[in-house]
């Protein structure tokens, strides 16, 4: 008998497949008055009948050779409406309270757990219920093999990521508390809600956790990493009947991504299973031994279980902050050649090279511009002083304008991604791409421009906070996004799953609310880290390597007198990261002889070439590796006075605004009077001003090239 594949289309109707070479579809239709939102149990009650849930939570069964196909099970008489049935898989068994008697387990849209008994040519419904304090999301079911002994448990999953067995009671009687036992979850992870485990043999069980990971419940002494399925295990024989858990890294990436796999990586990475490189050596070193003595460094976060210890907090305490506009002012469109401008007063210039003559181009809108929030494919994302997201693209020669805003499920936005592309890391188009922006209202939105199919996503926030910045967006994790909390906090999104996560903190940092850096030190190792800023102005790394998982690092200051300002970054290499200090210098701290050190770059000041579009810096080496002493800085002092008074409207001191990187060894930072100023890697290690870039709105220059882009 040929075999054959049932599958529900998303307009609600029931397809099957009945071959492959070549493909035979059939059209099954959908119930009078109702649709297909899942199949629950296909051909195992009875051959040749399926069972599906509606949207409207109701159970029908379909028979192709019965008149009519569909019959709906009608719900009790008095039923709550908390008993609508969820569109997951069921859980069929035989022989639970006769010979002949057959069970279909489901759940209800309330998360509680039924029975659709079919006994004696009888169908009756049985309400279990759920574990107290407990909503169910899924059902793990076991197969009836003669030698388990549990055939007559289930395990559901929770929505708050636990593992509970249920023994089916076989006298309805029997005290319910007593049929449920909480396995509770691995010590550092939950599983993921809504979706089954896998039975693998008598007493061992696969959960995926929600980060991707997978967890194996199994009795103790039978089964865990190093253990592979065995068919000659016999539970019949005296077994311990404690369940314990074993995590499996799949593979070696934390589980947030396939990253692993990826063809950069070779194929073989995913049989071997833990391999990494760590200082150009492969690792092969067994991931649970080397992590039996970190403590957990995640808390997994269910949508529909928030923490009750946030629940006082009022949202309202989490307000945008004012200078969000500081870390989009400035975009890079192409490396070495063009980037935008955004002005105070809502103007947009872009800044570009053609044929070797540098100008400043005006594009004109109705509205004034608050920030360029990405690109993509030679467009420009920007955002409006209304929220609205528009699109800025060339066309031949024609330059347009798309409200993304106003198209469907569009929204008013205030932030975006850091950073469009890592230095030295060329940009691959994918068929998913997207970009995430962050929504007035403090939620993260996905919107794809992947072939100019534009279509927007609501991704929603963090239990009990809504979102402040977009820290990175997969230079870190591919399909990950990091981003902080309006409560001071780090969380991740994953775009696969569509799950967030809360990483561990201490209680005692408190992250400042703005965007941060990652970098990873080559694309086939993932050992990288994350640069973001503490509340009181100190350089914090998120680090990842494959010894010890992840861990927080805090640099602190360059010097006592200076906190950091603005974001961090860029960052080169993963061993050069810039940074702005409140006393309005450049600060690099970069990585020397396995030792983490700083380095005061100062800011630009004039030399004797002055040219009248670009001023060029006097060179001069930037050697030392801590503050500057009170000669040297005297020195910049009165240089700066002296400029100022030649024009009182010029500060060479640089301000908070995020620079961007102008290319490999070049990074472009805006200067407290408006000008703009270049600082370019000269050799291997040393950083020095190269020249000032006067801009059309900074009153220090008044000469300046402008054309006006229609």
């Amino acid at each position: 008998m040929p075999r054959t594949m049932f599958l529900c289309t998303k307009n609600g109707s029931l397809l099957e497949l009945k071959g492959v070479d070549p493909p035979s579809w059939d059209n099954h239709g959908r119930p009078p008055g109702a649709n297909v939102a899942a199949i629950v149990d296909a051909a195992t009650i009875r051959a040749g009948v399926l069972f599906t849930v509606s949207a409207a939570g109701d159970l029908y069964e379909y028979d192709q050779t019965s008149k009519p196909p569909w019959k709906k099970h009608i719900r009790r008489e008095q039923s709550r409406e908390d008993t609508f049935l969820a569109p997951f898989r069921g859980c069929s068994l035989h022989g639970l309270i006769g010979a002949h008697s057959v069970s279909l387990f489901l759940l209800t849209k309330g998360g509680e757990l039924v029975e659709r008994r079919l006994h004696q040519r009888k169908w009756k419904w049985v309400v279990h219920g759920n574990p107290k304090g407990h909503l169910l999301s899924s059902i793990t079911c076991i197969s009836q093999d003669e030698y388990n002994e549990n055939s007559n448990s289930l395990f559901l999953t929770t929505a708050a990521g636990s593992i509970f067995e249920y023994q089916i009671p076989k006298y309805s009687d029997q005290e319910a508390k007593e049929n449920w036992a909480n396995h509770m979850h691995p010590p550092n992870g939950k599983a993921a809600r809504g979706i089954a485990g896998l039975h693998l043999q008598v007493g061992r069980m696969i959960f995926p956790l929600d980060d991707g990971r997978l967890a194996e419940l199994h009795l103790l002494g039978l089964g865990g990493e190093n253990l592979g399925p065995n068919s000659q295990v016999y539970t019949r024989r005296k077994q311990s009947y404690k369940y314990v858990w074993s995590v499996l890294d799949a593979p070696e990436t934390e589980g947030w991504n396939a990253e692993y796999c990826a063809e950069d990586r070779g194929p073989s990475n995913c049989i071997i299973g833990t391999k990494d490189e760590l200082n150009g050596v492969a690792n092969t070193r067994s991931s649970s031994r080397r992590r039996k003595d970190v403590n957990p460094q995640q808390n997994y976060l269910s949508v529909g279980a928030p923490d009750n210890s946030m629940s006082a907090i009022s949202m309202e305490e989490y307000n945008i902050p004012d200078n969000w506009i500081k870390n989009f002012r400035l975009r890079l469109m192409q490396g070495g050649k063009s980037f935008f401008l955004i002005t105070d007063s809502g103007l947009t210039f872009e800044y570009l090279n053609t044929e070797n003559v540098w100008f400043w181009l005006r594009h004109e809108h109705p509205t004034a511009m608050k920030g360029a929030l990405g690109t993509y494919n030679g467009s420009i994302f920007l955002v409006d002083e209304n929220g609205s997201l528009l699109i800025r693209e060339r066309n031949s020669t024609d330059l347009t304008w798309i409200n993304c805003t106003a198209m469907r499920k569009g929204k008013q936005v205030v932030g975006g991604p850091p950073w469009d592309n890592v230095p030295g890391r060329a940009p691959k188009a994918k068929a998913e791409d997207a970009i995430f922006f962050v929504s007035k209202t403090g939620r993260l939105l996905q919107f794809s421009v992947a072939l100019r199919k534009f279509k927007w996503k609501d991704c929603k926030n963090p239990p009990n906070t809504k979102i402040a910045y977009i820290v990175d967006q997969e230079g870190f994790r591919e399909n990950i996004v990091f981003i902080i909390g309006r409560n001071n906090r780090l969380y991740q999104y994953n775009k696969v799953t569509e799950l967030w996560h809360e990483h561990y903190q201490s209680q005692h940092l408190v992250l400042s609310r703005s965007p941060g850096t990652a970098t990873r030190s080559s694309s086939v190792s993932l050992k990288g880290s994350i640069f973001m800023l503490s509340d009181e102005g100190g350089l914090v790394e998120y680090q990842w390597n494959p010894y010890d998982g992840w861990n927080w690092i805090e640099h602190g200051t360059p010097c006592t007198n200076v906190t950091l300002v603005g974001s961090p970054g860029p960052c080169f290499g993963g061993t050069e990261l810039f940074l702005i200090g409140s006393d309005g210098n450049v600060y690099l701290r970069y990585f020397d002889q396995r030792t983490w050190k700083w380095r005061d770059c100062g800011f630009p000041y004039l030399g004797n070439k002055i040219d009248n579009n670009e001023r060029q810096v006097e060179e001069k080496s930037r050697d030392e590796e801590i503050c500057i002493d009170k000669d040297f800085d005297a020195s910049f002092e009165k240089v700066e006075e002296n400029l100022q008074a030649t024009n009182k409207n010029c500060d060479l001191k640089v301000a908070s605004t995020r620079p961007i990187p102008f290319n490999e060894d070049s990074v472009i930072f805006e200067l407290r009077d408006g000008r703009l100023a270049e600082i370019r890697r000269i050799g291997d290690k040393n950083w020095e001003w190269m020249r000032t870039i006067g801009t059309p709105t900074s009153l220090c220059m008044a000469n300046f090239w402008t054309s006006l882009a229609s």
